[in-house]
């Protein structure tokens, strides 16, 4: 049977090479094959840096790569060529298919990356001291372990995901991807070691060297640096690891081919859009329908491209004006975080005539403010992420970092909650659907504007402590970091649940005044 599979497994790989699309296939696998020639070559120059600089390199680079393997296949939802209830019908012995299938894929394009960078890893590690024996055994644990965590994430993908994977619930996995790849991309893209490792990597690479994510690298150097102690720390650790990982995917191949196979959704293929990830409740309903206005819609465009564009050039001003760039470049965060959560102050006049939904159907009010805060917080939580990590990166002071991310925090949260007070207390007239976004009505009075600047101002007030002890880290140093940050937490969550809570109270209580205004705008 291991030759049978093996076999299927080179055929495959020779197949995808000249299937539908051979050009693009050959394309795909050289630039694979350039890459890991760069990654080999940046790995073998490690073996002239500091040992402490090679080690939290490739260190943290293992644990990177183990991560990439568990969750690339559950973002991608691609199909498995080799899952085992493929074999099924073919009566194999169910005891030696799991590891008959982890040889299999072995035999594929990433593997073949891995083992080559595996390799240079083993050859760094003989020159900093390390017997061959050891070093290639490590290498050898590093490569399967990611090949388990690719199996196994293979496998949750297909038992709990869907097959046919919507555009949408890919976003839904990639956002939180991109909020925390991005920023400790550009943090370590940032840092001049100078053979100095930061404090803040040390604690990274000694966590991820004791665990599941890089033990079999780690192993290595702890041997290179003579420490015996940690060694044998970070050996059982990948030993248990390789244990744990072969057992889980064991159990995974014994539940995928005596479960019934669980029927794909139709909804996944009936292409209902954000109605399909989304949970089938009253919060799921409005969080759908408001994504689709907010990707459909140019007035709601306009508002969410406007708001970073905004938020950059303020800084040329303060440029011209003398302001140095580790201060100027500061604002464009916070002021950015301040609009986007001002945005919704009016999103039931947004709605026009399609507010009798809500009101009809008997909704409460809870998930209609929460569901309609959904698209601002899947747009603004990423774009502020990367904007914090990229302005720290420019200005080179990751100790505000605490700081800097409660300051966004407070403001982002408290506009949101209490925009979701003001959409239902103070609604004024906008463009109708289809009109120009940069056309606006004529209002009889200036009830609305009350709205509009009470969300904005009440946001700034709110956010004043947060902004105290930011102030605070900036002139006296990075002990008032922490107390920036949760103070920052605390006060965005609770005007957060406050505003929702409260709007959602005063929703249900004026549902025919809102109907009213909405026919009558």
């Amino acid at each position: 049977m291991v030759a049978h599979v093996l076999r299927l497994r080179f055929a495959l790989l020779v197949g995808a090479l000249r299937g539908e699309r051979p050009v693009r296939n050959a394309l795909a696998f050289i630039a694979a094959a350039v890459v890991t020639v760069v990654v080999c070559h940046a790995v073998l120059g490690l073996g002239e840096a500091p040992l402490s600089t090679e080690g939290a390199v490739l260190v943290l680079g293992g644990a990177a790569t183990f991560l990439a393997f568990l969750i690339g296949p559950m973002l991608t939802g691609t199909a498995d060529q080799l899952d085992p209830r493929r074999f099924a019908p073919f009566g194999v012995n169910e005891r030696r298919l799991p590891w008959t299938l982890i040889l299999a894929s072995l035999v594929s394009a990433p593997s073949f990356a891995l083992l080559a960078i595996g390799a240079c890893v083993a050859i760094v590690a003989v020159h900093d001291g390390v017997p061959w024996p050891l070093a290639a055994g490590a290498s050898l644990l590093g490569v399967l372990s990611a090949a388990l965590a690719a199996r196994i994430g293979m496998a949750v993908s297909a038992i709990l995901l869907p097959e046919r994977r919507s555009r949408e619930l890919t976003v839904l996995f990639t956002i939180p991807v991109i909020v925390v790849a991005f920023p400790v991309a550009a943090y370590f893209a940032s840092v001049e070691w100078n053979g100095n490792v930061p404090s803040a990597v040390v604690t990274a690479t000694t966590v991820a060297g004791f665990s599941p994510l890089a033990a079999p690298q780690a192993l290595l150097f702890h041997v290179a640096e003579g420490d015996e102690a940690a060694a044998w720390g970070s050996g059982i650790a990948a030993v248990l690891t390789i244990i744990a990982l072969a057992a889980l995917w064991s159990y995974l191949v014994q539940r995928m081919l005596t479960t019934t196979e669980r029927p794909v959704a139709a909804r996944e293929r009936s292409g209902l859009g954000w109605f399909g990830p989304l949970p089938a409740t009253a919060f799921g309903a409005v969080a759908a329908r408001s994504l689709v206005y907010w990707l459909r819609d140019r007035r709601y465009i306009v508002n969410v491209v406007v708001v970073p564009i905004a938020g950059v050039l303020t800084v040329f001003p303060l440029l011209v004006a003398g302001v140095p760039l580790s201060i100027a470049a500061l604002l464009p965060v916070p002021l950015m975080a301040l609009f986007f959560g001002w945005l919704p102050h009016n999103d039931v006049a947004y709605d026009s005539t399609a507010l009798w939904i809500h009101v009809a159907s008997g909704m409460r009010g809870v998930p209609d403010r929460l569901g309609r805060l959904v698209p601002l917080l899947l747009v603004a939580v990423p774009v502020l992420a990367v904007s914090i990590s990229v302005t720290l990166a420019v200005i080179d002071r990751w100790h505000l970092l605490l700081p800097f991310s409660g300051v966004a925090t407070s403001l982002l949260f408290t506009g949101l909650g209490l925009s979701s007070i003001a959409s239902v207390v103070a609604p004024y007239a906008v463009s109708r659907p289809g009109d120009s976004p940069f056309q606006q009505p004529q209002r009889s009075s200036a009830h609305g504007s009350f709205g509009a600047a009470g969300t904005f101002v009440g946001a700034l007030l709110l956010s004043i402590p947060t902004f105290w002890l930011f102030v605070l880290t900036l002139v006296e140093g990075e002990q008032h970091a922490p107390a920036a940050f949760w103070t920052g937490v605390a006060t965005g969550l609770v005007v957060f649940a406050g505003g929702a809570a409260l709007g959602g109270l005063i929703f249900e209580r004026s549902g025919e005044r809102l109907m009213e205004f909405a026919e009558t705008t």
